[in-house]
């Protein structure tokens, strides 16, 4: 008899809604810009779920809400059967103990000022790991040998690693007070090829000597195949698939995931040749005005009228053969699409409004911070 995997943490309808205010003397709220509209997703303890989508589709927006760095406009996130999303204070501050985040940047959100020793003990002092300065050092030892850097690195300033180094630093600073989930936004992006590889194998290493639960942010589908045992296909602030991720690379189903998945090169020139390719028309719409029904029918190849259009789908379980139950995508028609009883058709590029995202920039949450500290 088998268990199901305990729920570590559980999001449900999760918005977050960045007003847009315009104004001389006095600012008026003329429009929000809807950067996560309606996230729903479980993650089990201890697996790798995989967070995908194109720039600007709401990513490290939703990651930043589940820490409440962003406040949530809507919606829950229980994360060990407590509600975080109505948790505030001295609750709030020992709950994110439990729940930290590793940034896309390693350089910007490394204090400057402070040496890795300091980096490293300002959360375990904040929550009360650090009262023997001589067990704290051995800790501080144990963290640095856990991510590949020498002791010598503590008495070291952020800007005298390279970029693979500080990206290690920000892994120990977040390993520091004994956390059960990481929030990894964009961890290798701003890193070279041949660095990536290392910082990914040793996310690997640390969740299995840790038990870490991990969401990966990411757009690199090489990189959340090869790390993530569930992937969430997000497109303008919403997921519209979510499968295991040998599911969702061999059946993809969403008309947007097997775009994502034609753009991933294979280095095989026949299977290149051969293979489906679908190129999008238009570009992402904007998140202050997107479109009515089904946020990708304006892109959308296999788009039918008399739904698309008015009707926003839901996410569902599809009734394909061999696709199970796990494997849930939010679209009308995927199961006449995999059959082929509706075929591709051309997309006539629809023209974006430019005044409806004439302040998205200002608000738009993607940004990562200029300066961005331990959270205590």
């Amino acid at each position: 008899m088998t268990t199901e995997p305990e729920v570590l943490l559980d999001v449900e309808g999760v918005e977050v809604h960045f007003p847009i205010k315009r104004g001389v003397f006095f600012d008026k709220t003329v429009g929000y810009v809807y950067a996560v509209d309606g996230m729903t997703l479980q993650i089990h303890r201890g697996e790798t779920y995989g967070l995908v989508g194109e720039s600007g589709c709401g990513k490290s927006t939703f990651g930043r809400a589940l820490l409440r760095l962003e406040e949530p406009t809507a919606g829950s996130v229980t994360f060990g059967g407590v509600d975080v999303s109505t948790l505030k204070g001295e609750a709030l501050r020992t709950t994110r103990r439990h729940m930290q985040m590793v940034f896309q940047d390693p350089l910007s959100s490394l204090d400057p000022r402070q040496t890795v020793e300091s980096l490293l003990l300002e959360g375990m002092q904040a929550h009360g790991l650090a009262k023997d300065k001589k067990a704290a050092g051995a800790r501080l030892r144990e963290l640095l040998a856990a991510v590949g850097l020498p002791a010598a690195a503590l008495r070291k300033y952020p800007h005298e690693f390279s970029g693979g180094q500080r990206q290690r630093i920000g892994i120990a600073r977040a390993l520091s007070v004994d956390p059960q989930l990481i929030v990894a936004d964009e961890p290798v992006s701003a890193l070279d090829v041949s660095v990536q590889a290392q910082v990914i194998n040793l996310l690997e290493d640390v969740q299995e000597k840790f038990g870490l639960t991990y969401l990966v942010i990411a757009h690199d589908l090489a990189v959340v195949r090869h790390i993530s045992d569930r992937v969430g296909v997000m497109y303008l602030g919403s997921l519209v698939e979510e499968a295991d991720s040998d599911d969702l690379y061999a059946t993809p189903l969403h008309p947007y995931t097997r775009a994502l998945m034609s753009a991933v090169p294979i280095p095989d020139p026949l299977v290149e040749d051969r293979r489906e390719q679908i190129i999008l028309a238009g570009d992402l719409p904007s998140p202050a005005n997107p479109p009515s029904g089904c946020r990708f029918h304006t892109r959308c190849p296999w788009r039918q009228e008399e739904r698309c259009d008015t009707e926003r789908p839901q996410l569902r379980v599809v009734e394909i053969d061999g696709v199970p139950a796990s494997h849930r995508v939010a679209c009308h028609f995927a199961e006449q699409i995999q059959s082929g009883e509706i075929q591709r058709h051309e997309v006539d590029p629809v023209a974006i409004d430019p005044s409806a995202a004439t302040d998205v920039e200002a608000a738009d949450a993607e940004v990562v911070p200029t300066q961005t500290f331990t959270v205590p």
